[in-house]
């Protein structure tokens, strides 16, 4: 009789309730939900994300409920909870190294431990009844299968809400297929190079539009794209890269990978096809956005400027692609590459180049490349050099890891800097009307509206106010009549620049770039997904003109229009839209 409730108690069932309500719940919040309501955020955090992160939460509340609440015998939930750690190390030394490397290493266990864990509950379920050799071989069995399938997937990167590029292990990459085609010669004859005509005639000189700012002067385009749409003038495919496009004429110039070379590519831009490129031996990748370049080329002179994301800077005949000069701007400023590559775009101001090195400002003479100066340690940072002129003083502004910085252009002296919190650094500057600093420290930070006085004893920095009414991670934002537009998450937002203030928020374009025509009070935005929109680029409301699909993939490269053409491409193809004026 003393030994009864001991029995009674060995022959409990287990309590599979709370590990199924978890497991269902990680079921619903990380994948059926996002399918569903791909668009749809909560509290501001893409329902992407949330179902990550719950994923990783409800895995963890599977394992204690499987070690304390689930009245299995001890021998199986530390044997189980065991093999799930052995099989999670082995898989973790044969998965592709996409996997293994993206999201700063912690990509296949965000992946593998919500599957892991809801193949286990179903596991349990499924075997109960089961004998019990039976019922341990075919869980065992399923723990490994759950970890080791992720060996037989790669990643070519993902999207900023998470929205991974998964392709068998063994397929082919679209860089791969481009190589195939070329080796081919299928990849389109040369077409005949074209003079380089003066800057002054550039249609797009380099990153973001000649201010860097993203706005296209004297231009109206038809909004009514039902009547009359953009017209396909070409596409082609491409090698991987951030790059965005610099024109001059008929030439258009870019940057992309082609397999152990960094390539300088120049294009025809009424017929797509390849004028010259030039190749570098060197090649960068990392898990999260891929191979390539991230920079832009810029045109002056009759040269074209190109950064890689290694490090090399080179100066090259804008016609021909002849170099002219090349150095390594990392060498010379004893800079390690980041852990995103280096994506300044060069800035040429007078007789000087100017590139920066994870945050770190370094000049070359335009003509010749010798150094010139270098600037103070930026700690970090992946935007680019930005020329402004405050108060009748022209300069350079940088953000760098500990603050905005700027100075002057002839040495590289700081004029003033403004301390910022930690942030990676990627979003470019704004001027407002008035001659005010407008800085976003990116990754989702807040926007910070900074007034500048230059007096006897030197220049003062006071803050206005900061905003998370615009709340990009990555993506640029434009200044239009007193208001900033920019994106908040997937959606495009407005702010009065009064006070910070949001007037609205909408659309869902992912993590896109967008360029502005304040003629018309318009946003061209290219979206994450490679379609591009028209958006009013008023205080009112928010308004969606019109939307059409450009290019497939994964689109972070900042769209370009050059006269009537606009300019779209990611990593995988770039194509080009004859776009119908407006009269009048």
């Amino acid at each position: 009789m003393n030994n009864l409730p001991t029995a009674e108690r060995a022959k409990k069932p287990l309590r599979l309730w709370p590990g199924v309500i978890a497991a269902s719940l990680m079921l619903l919040l990380r994948f059926v939900v996002p399918f569903i309501f791909p668009e749809a955020e909560v509290a501001g955090v893409p329902v992407m994300l949330v179902g990550v992160m719950s994923g990783v939460v409800l895995g963890l509340l599977i394992v204690v409920w499987w070690l304390f609440f689930s009245r299995a015998p001890w021998a199986e939930r530390l044997g189980f909870l065991a093999l799930m750690i052995v099989a999670m190390f082995a898989a973790s030394r044969i998965i592709h190294v996409s996997i293994a490397t993206g999201a700063m290493g912690f990509l296949f266990y965000v992946l593998a431990v919500p599957t892991l864990t809801m193949a286990f509950v179903a596991a349990v379920m499924a075997t109960r009844r089961l004998s019990d050799k039976t019922r341990r071989v075919v869980i065992a069995a399923i723990i490994i299968l759950a970890c080791c399938a992720w060996a037989l997937v790669r990643t070519g990167g993902f999207t900023a809400n998470f929205d991974n590029d998964f392709a068998w292990r063994w397929s082919r990459t679209p860089e791969e297929r481009l190589l195939a085609l070329e080796g081919a010669g299928l990849n389109g004859p040369a077409a005949p190079a074209a003079p380089a005509t003066e800057q002054s005639g550039a249609n797009w000189p380099g990153f973001r539009g000649s201010n860097r700012d993203g706005v296209v002067h004297a231009a109206r385009i038809e909004t009514n794209w039902a009547t009359s749409p953009p017209t396909e003038i070409w596409r082609r495919p491409i090698g991987p890269g951030w790059s965005s496009f610099a024109v001059d004429g008929e030439l258009v110039y870019t940057q992309e990978q082609r397999g152990e070379n960094e390539v300088v590519a120049c294009y025809n831009l009424i017929t797509g096809k390849p004028v010259w490129k030039h190749l570098d031996a060197a090649r960068f990748w990392e898990s999260n956005a891929g191979a390539g370049p991230r920079a832009t080329p810029t045109l002056s002179n009759k040269r074209v400027y190109t950064f890689g994301a290694t490090g090399i800077l080179n100066s090259l005949d804008a016609a021909t692609g002849a170099v002219v000069w090349t150095r390594n701007a990392a060498t010379d400023t004893k800079t390690k590459v980041p852990g995103w590559g280096f994506s300044s775009s060069p800035l040429v101001v007078g007789d000087v180049v100017v590139v920066a090195t994870a945050g770190t400002l370094s000049a070359y003479d335009a003509a010749t490349g010798e150094p010139r100066w270098v600037g103070p340690n930026g700690g970090g940072g992946y935007s680019s050099p930005h020329l402004v002129t405050i108060q009748g003083v022209p300069q350079i502004l940088m953000l760098g890891a500990p603050a905005v910085v700027s100075v002057a252009p002839a040495d590289g002296k700081v004029l003033w800097q403004h301390q910022l919190p930690p942030s990676a650094r990627i979003v470019q500057p704004a001027i407002t009307a008035e001659g005010d600093v407008l800085v976003h420290d990116g990754e989702g930070n807040a926007m910070r509206r900074i007034a500048l006085t230059n007096g006897a004893g030197g220049w003062t920095v006071a803050e206005r106010w900061e905003t998370f009414g615009i709340n990009p991670y990555f993506n640029d934002f434009i200044v239009n009549k007193g208001h900033a537009f920019g994106f908040s998450g997937s959606g495009i937002a407005c702010i009065d620049l009064k006070d910070g203030e949001r007037k609205w928020k909408g659309g869902n374009y992912g993590n896109g770039q967008l360029i502005a025509l304040p003629d018309q009070d318009l946003l061209i935005v290219l979206s994450e997904q490679g379609e591009v929109a028209l958006v009013g680029a008023t205080p009112g409301q928010f308004t969606e003109l019109a939307r059409f699909p450009a290019i497939k993939g994964k689109t972070w490269n900042h769209p370009v229009l050059a006269g009537d053409v606009l300019l779209v491409r990611n990593g995988e193809e770039m194509a080009a839209f004859r776009l119908k004026l407006a009269s009048g």
